[in-house]
C-alpha cells in the first residue's frame, strides 16, 4: 500500500463532536488512517447529535490532523503525535495533500493554469497547486446520497494537490475559476493514502 505496515480493523457505531486540538501524547504513539464517509463530522462529539468519528473509531486519545469537512470524503489521519500532526498540516512543512474533485462543467487547460500559478481568494493568494484533468477514478465508491447533477451540464474530474490547508480551500478555488465542486475526496497526505479502505473503514499505522 505505502511505505508502512498496517493492521486492519472493523467499523463500530455511535455519535457526538468537538473541534480537533493539538494532541498531547500519553502512552504509546498511535496513528490511524480513516476513510471518512460523506456527512460525518471530523470530530468525536456533537451537541446536535450528528454522526461523528465516535461512530467508527474506538480510540479516545487521537485527534484529526487537519480537517475534512462534513460534506467531503476520504482520508482523515488521526493521531496522538503532535509532531506528526504538525508535519501533515503546517504550510511551512510543504506536505502535499491530494484530492480527487468532481466539478460542474468542463475546465480547459487555461482554467487549470490559474490554479497552478495560484489564485487570490478572499483570505489572500493561494500557493501554486498541482492540478490535472483526470478520468473518474476506477476505485471510486458510490456516494450516499448521490450528488445532485444537472443533466444538461457535463461534469469533470480533477486531481488537485495542495501544500496548504485553508478552510474549504479546494471548493473555493474551483468556484473561483467558474467550476463548482460537486464531490471532494481526499486521497493522500504525504506518504499516507487511502489505499483500499472503503468508507467507514480504518487502519492503524505501525511505522512511517
Amino acid at each position: 500500500m505505502n511505505k508502512f505496515s498496517v493492521k486492519n480493523h472493523q467499523v463500530k457505531r455511535f455519535s457526538k463532536a468537538k473541534p480537533a486540538t493539538r494532541p498531547v501524547q500519553r502512552g504509546p504513539r498511535r496513528v490511524v488512517i480513516f476513510n471518512k464517509p460523506f456527512d460525518v463530522l471530523p470530530q468525536f462529539t456533537d451537541e446536535a447529535g450528528r454522526t461523528t468519528l465516535k461512530t467508527f473509531i474506538p480510540f479516545t486519545d487521537v485527534y484529526a490532523a487537519g480537517r475534512l469537512d462534513r460534506d467531503s470524503e476520504g482520508l482523515l489521519v488521526l493521531t496522538n503525535d503532535g509532531k506528526l500532526q504538525a508535519q501533515l498540516t503546517q504550510p511551512g512543512k510543504g506536505t502535499g495533500k491530494t484530492y480527487f474533485v468532481q466539478v460542474e462543467g468542463e475546465p480547459q487547460e487555461s482554467d487549470l493554469a490559474s490554479l497552478r500559478h495560484g489564485v487570490t481568494l478572499k483570505d489572500g493568494p493561494t500557493l501554486p497547486a498541482g492540478v490535472e484533468l483526470v478520468t473518474e477514478p476506477d476505485w471510486l465508491w458510490q456516494r450516499n446520497p448521490p450528488i445532485r447533477e444537472r443533466k444538461s451540464i457535463a461534469t469533470s474530474w480533477l486531481k488537485i494537490t495542495l501544500y496548504e490547508g485553508r478552510n474549504r480551500q479546494v471548493r473555493r478555488m474551483t468556484a473561483h475559476i467558474g467550476f463548482p465542486t460537486l464531490r471532494l475526496i481526499r486521497y493522500s497526505m504525504g506518504n499516507l493514502s487511502l489505499g483500499s479502505l472503503q468508507p467507514g473503514e480504518w487502519q492503524t499505522v505501525d511505522s512511517l
